[in-house]
């Protein structure tokens, strides 16, 4: 497959990422802060520089978790089939539980997962978002959290993929194609 041209352009910086992220760790802190311990579950792959960043922030006792779910391939619309490729490791029955997630685009992802870990008996289950896109949504779902609210563009960056390039960008980027 040949891969259409593209250029990126900075969206959210490095700088205004990491000030958002302090901030929202210091409200998950207050919700949490009776916890024993706090399963986070990230995401993958999207969301992995994310829940790293977000971890070292939080000053509570953590578990980290990870699930694989895929609606997207390499393409850069959501098939709407949410397929759970990597489960969690962990039983989270009774256990407090925070779903890291990348971005909030069509809802399918979130709203599939946020019903499966429902199904396991959490005692609280909180979501977090890194981005969320309102406009795209098909499906009612929000996330508890939102880092940033971005209009409908195709971004890669600090763990956001295109066809598993631009992951190691430091910052949101916005793709703009250029054939």
């Amino acid at each position: 497959m040949t891969q259409r041209p593209y250029a990126i352009d900075v969206m959210i910086s490095a700088k205004a990422i990491a000030a958002r992220i302090e901030a929202l760790s210091a409200e998950i802190k207050a919700e949490f802060n009776d916890t024993d311990k706090l399963v986070v579950v990230g995401l993958l792959r999207g969301s992995f520089v994310f829940i790293a960043d977000l971890v070292r922030e939080l000053d509570l006792p953590i578990e980290v978790d990870f699930l694989e779910a895929s609606s997207y391939g390499n393409s850069t619309e959501s098939s709407r089939e949410v397929r759970i490729l990597k489960d969690l490791r962990g039983a989270i029955e009774g256990r407090d539980v925070l779903v890291v997630e990348d971005i909030v685009d069509t809802g399918h992802t979130l709203k599939h997962i946020t019903h499966l870990l429902q199904s396991r008996s959490p005692a609280r289950l909180k979501t977090i978002a890194l981005l969320d896109k309102p406009s795209r949504r098909e499906v009612e779902v929000r996330a508890d959290w939102i880092g940033f609210e971005i209009p409908d563009e195709f971004v890669v960056g600090y763990g956001i993929d295109f066809a598993q390039r631009n992951r190691n960008l430091p910052h949101i980027g916005k793709v703009r194609f250029t054939d």
